[in-house]
Order: C-alpha cells, then structure tokens, then sequence
C-alpha cells in the first residue's frame, strides 16, 4: 500500500502540473498519470478496482463540500433546473441512446441499460473542471450542476430498475423504503439537533485535528447509513452538506476537507485512467473510437438544443454541452449491476467500458477545444457604440461612475449641482441607469468624446476612473488639451497617486486613505486614548505622510532612493511621536 501511494503521487506531482502548465487542465493529468502507472502503462499498480473504491470517496467530499455551499434556500431556488432540467436531459439523452442502440439490433432491455448509464455525467470530472476555470458561477455552471445533482439522485431508481429487466418485476420493501426515509430524516434532524452542538463544543477545545476528524466522521458516518440502507452514498453526503451550510462552521469544515478531497480526487481520475482497457482499444481500435466519438456528439447534440429550447443563449447552450459530454463513472456501477443481473453479457459490458472510459479521457482535450477556439470565435461581440451626447454646459464632468464616482454624483444631486457622467463599462452604464442615473457610455480618455461632453466649459473635471491605465491616459489627455482644468482625481494607491502627479494633479485623494484615518481614531479611541490624543496623532500622521508623498514623488523612478527616502521619512515619524513621550516610556512600542 506504501509503495502504491508513493507511485500514486509521484505521477500526481509528475504529470498534473505539465498538464495545468500546457493548459490542458489538472484532470487530464490525473488521467494520463493513471494510464502511466496501470496494467496497459507501466504495469506497476494492478489491482485497478481498490484504487477506484478508495477514489470514489473523493466524490463524496466534493459532494459534501458542495453541499456545503448550496444554502437550502438557493437548493429550492434551483428546484426547476434541478427536476425540470435534469429530468429533461437524462430521458431524452436515455432515449436517443437507447433507439440507437435498438437499431443496431440490441434488445430493448439491454438498450434501456445502455441509454440510461450513457445518460449520466462524470460528477468529479465536470465540477472540478468548472472549479478551475471559476465558471461554477456562471449560467452554465448552475444548469451543469443543476443536472449533475439530478443524476446522482436519478441512479437510485435506476438501480432499482434494473432487476425487473433481469429477471421480472421486483419485490418493493416496505421496511426498505421506509428506512431509506428514516436516514433521510435522520441526517436532516441530526445535522439540525446535533451537529452544530458537537461542533461547538470541540471548536472550544482548540484542537484542530479533532475538529477534522469530526468533519471526516461526519461525511464517513452518512456514507455508511445511506448505503446500509440501499441510498447512494454520495447523495447522502451532499445530504449532510446542505445541512450543514447554514452553521458557523461550514467554512472552516470545507478549509478542513479540501486537501483530502483533491488529493482523493485525484486518486480516483487515476484509477479512471487506469482502468482504461488499451487491449480492447487495440483490438478494435475503430469500433471503440467511434462509439466514444459517438457518445461524445450524440450528447452534445442533445445537450445543446434542450439549453436552446429552455431559452439559454448559443453561447451558455454550447458551454453547458461541452461540460456535460463525457461518460460519467455511475455508468459503470449501472454497468456492473446489468451484468449481474443478466440484462448484459461480458463483452458488451467490456466494450462499453472502454468506449466511456475513452470519452472521459478525450472530455478534457473537447473542452479545452471549446474553451481555447470555439470560445474566443463564436463569443465575439461587436463593440457596442458609445452615447451620443450633447454639451449641456454643466459645470462638473465626472468620469468613472463606481463606487467614488456615484457618491460624489449624490452629493452633487442633492446640491442641485448639475454635472455629466462618462462611464466606459456598458454593463455598469446598463445597471445605474436602472435607479434613475443619466449616465453616458463613453470612453473618457478619448478627445471627442470629452468634447462632446462640453469639458471645455467645465469648471472642474473629476477623475473617478478605477482602472489605473485608464485614468492616468486620461489625466494626459486632459493635461495636453485642457491645461488650466482644475482635476479632482481618485488614486487607487501612493503608486497611482504619483502617476498622476506626473501629470500634474496636485493632490489626487487616494481612496483608502481617508477610511484607514478614520478606522486609526476608533482603534485609538478603543485603546483608550483621549480625544484630543486622538486627534492630534491622526493629525500629525497625517501632515507628515502628505509631505512625505511629494518628497517620495521626486525619486519614486529611482528605487534605491526611494527606499531611502522611506526609510528617512518613517525615522523622522518616529521621532516626531518620541518626543512626546514621558522619559521612561518604552522607546520600542513607539508609532
């Protein structure tokens, strides 16, 4: 076991991060690595199926920690995509599969079998791709998990299903489907009654190794009640994830279960990987690839024209088909059980193993595709026209309208001050424009539009941009044609401030200045200084750290002096409060 846990991480440090560094994502390298160390690889790990089991624990974190995220007020909002959507793609995906299987001369129980298991997505794969690219969020990224959530629920019937296409209709328990109901009420009214008490009490401990392990004999504990009572154990943990995501400590049980659930992760797309039957490839090496290509199109295809017909874009339509084409590791487990139940002979079974196996393998190099050239073509949208305007002859013109630039705008509003806005964000322009703002969408830092803007009768010129780039571009702009403007700039830090010194802004106000002054007096205050102490330190820092700026400002091209002049300054700030203090005061707790 030691010496297959160090291969196991060797080909996991080995290989993942070339993939990530190629950009082909760290699950194909998880696969490649597999494929490496198994018997049609290197050879060195044979016993592919204990690998696999142990892996698949992995899914059932990424499913608790899921679960974690996902409030039971957003699970209900996603009620419609969750069954209406899912329902969707699972039975006509089923059916397309099924009726080709069926005209290929397969019987309609084995065809139903293979429709169903094609149906299913790989959990794993999908959610920790979408988790790399940040695309979770996104409108395909909920319909992907939507679904994804879908199907792991839809195994269990399926499961169910198979004995009556083996050997006729099955006997229904009710003990058994009564205690499938009692787990699920008692993992609902435990992690409600007694988890956050648990939690608490060894949160008060201090110990945080037996706060983890609590956390894995939590997930452990649900994955072995559900499966004794013939639930899927990764349903089970999403389970207890929901449950627990509205306590105080579901960040710090997802921190805790993170690196056990990437490193298992990683163990399981190993074993993917491994189980790959290279020999059947290289027995028939069209009929394989052809059937994986045939899986990959059919549910595309599939995928892509129900987002269509649900009202998703073209874009949000092609992503969600990409990131749902694969096989999905609960076909196998469907599969296996086809088998037992002789609804499948072997070499249907092998040959359907290799071919998904191989569409799981070809996923990651089809989304990166789609990801690195479909994406980049089809997504292209044409730039949208800025507003014309017309020169009102308003005294103020504000460019940037975020968060410094909307509070200035109030303040001149309530002053019945009138003014112009240039914002060169249409989504942000689209937005404000929805509580009654007149904002234009322009690019300030292009002359004909600051013409248009009337900015040769403005008084003063308010520069709120936040982009560094665009602001100092602009701060030139104005500079070179409108010299004798007065600017009011916002810089985003001493850096930006000295840019647009450069330019000849006297003062720009940077942004967290103000806020941190004022955070210093509460701090001050609630350390027990009195308010004229107070004062006269916030004014002091103050002054020296303004004079300071412009000292700075002289050299900041030149590093070395730079860092002297730092240095000089925080020394002379030091002796400044210094000499206010009594004789014996410690010298070394000095500002």
């Amino acid at each position: 076991m030691l010496l297959q846990t160090a291969l196991l991480l060797f080909g996991a440090v080995l290989l993942v991060p070339l993939a990530k560094r190629l950009g082909l994502g760290a699950v194909l390298g998880y696969l490649l690595a597999g494929v490496g160390l198994g018997p049609w690889g290197l050879g060195l790990i044979q016993d592919v199926a204990a690998i696999l089991h142990f892996g698949e624990f992995g899914v059932i974190l990424l499913l608790f920690v899921i679960g974690l995220e996902l409030r039971p007020s957003r699970l209900w909002v996603l009620r419609r995509p969750i069954f209406g959507f899912g329902t969707l793609q699972v039975g006509i995906t089923a059916l397309a599969v099924a009726g080709l299987a069926l005209a290929l001369g397969r019987s309609w129980q084995t065809a139903a079998v293979i429709g169903l298991a094609i149906a299913m997505s790989s959990t794993a794969m999908v959610l920790q791709t979408l988790a790399e690219r940040g695309q979770l969020a996104d409108r395909h990224g909920r319909d992907a998990f939507a679904i994804l959530l879908f199907q792991d629920m839809a195994v269990i019937p399926i499961l169910a299903l198979l004995p009556m296409l083996g050997h006729g209709r099955p006997e229904v328990d009710p003990l058994e489907v009564g205690a499938a109901l009692a787990a699920i009420a008692g993992v609902i009214l435990a992690g409600r009654l007694l988890l956050r008490p648990v939690f608490t009490w060894i949160a008060t401990l201090g110990s945080r190794e037996t706060f983890t392990a609590a956390a894995l004999l939590v997930v452990v504990g649900t994955t072995l009640l559900m499966e004794a009572v013939g639930l899927s154990a990764s349903l089970g943990a999403f389970l207890a994830g929901v449950v627990l995501a509205d306590s105080e400590f579901r960040h710090e049980l997802e921190a805790d279960l993170e690196p056990f659930k990437g490193l298992l992760l990683g163990v399981f797309f190993m074993a993917v990987g491994m189980g790959a039957d290279l020999g059947q490839m290289r027995d028939h090496p069209g009929q394989i690839a052809a059937l994986a290509a045939a899986i990959l199109a059919m549910k595309l295809a599939v995928l892509f024209i129900l987002a269509r017909l649900v009202g998703r874009s073209t874009s949000s339509a092609r992503k969600l088909a990409v990131a749902l084409a694969q096989g999905g590791e609960f076909a196998f487990v469907i599969f296996q059980l086809a088998r037992q139940e002789s609804v499948m002979d072997a070499p249907t079974l092998d040959f359907l193993t290799v071919a998904v196996t191989l569409s799981m393998l070809l996923w990651p190099l089809v989304f990166l595709i789609e990801e690195r050239w479909l994406a980049p073509r089809l997504d292209r949208i044409s730039p949208r026209p800025f507003d014309r305007m017309e020169d009102e002859g308003n005294p103020v013109v504000i460019a940037g309208f975020g968060r410094v630039g909307q509070i200035i705008a109030r303040v001149l509003a309530v002053r019945r001050i009138p003014f112009t806005v240039l914002e060169a964000d249409p989504q942000q322009v689209d937005y404000v424009r929805r509580f009654g703002n007149q904002v234009y969408f322009g690019d300030a830092s292009r002359l004909d539009l600051l013409e248009a803007a009337g900015v040769g009768r403005a008084r003063v010129f308010v520069l709120a941009i936040d982009d560094i780039d665009a602001s100092v571009k602009t701060a030139a702009l104005l500079r070179r044609h409108y010299p004798r403007l007065p600017v009011i700039a916002r810089a985003r830090n001493r850096f930006h401030a000295y840019k647009l010194m450069d330019l000849g802004v006297a003062m720009p106000f940077r942004e967290t200045w103000h806020t941190s002054l004022a955070m210093v007096e509460e701090l001050l205050a609630a350390l027990g200084d009195t308010p004229e102490v107070v004062a006269t330190t916030v004014r002091r820092f103050a002054e020296h750290d303004e004079d300071a700026l412009h000292r700075q400002h002289a050299v900041y091209q030149d590093e070395a002096r730079l860092v002297a002049t730092i240095q000089q300054a925080r020394d002379e700030l030091r002796s400044l409060f210094d000499q206010d203090r009594p004789d014996d005061a410690d010298a070394s707790s000095s500002p």
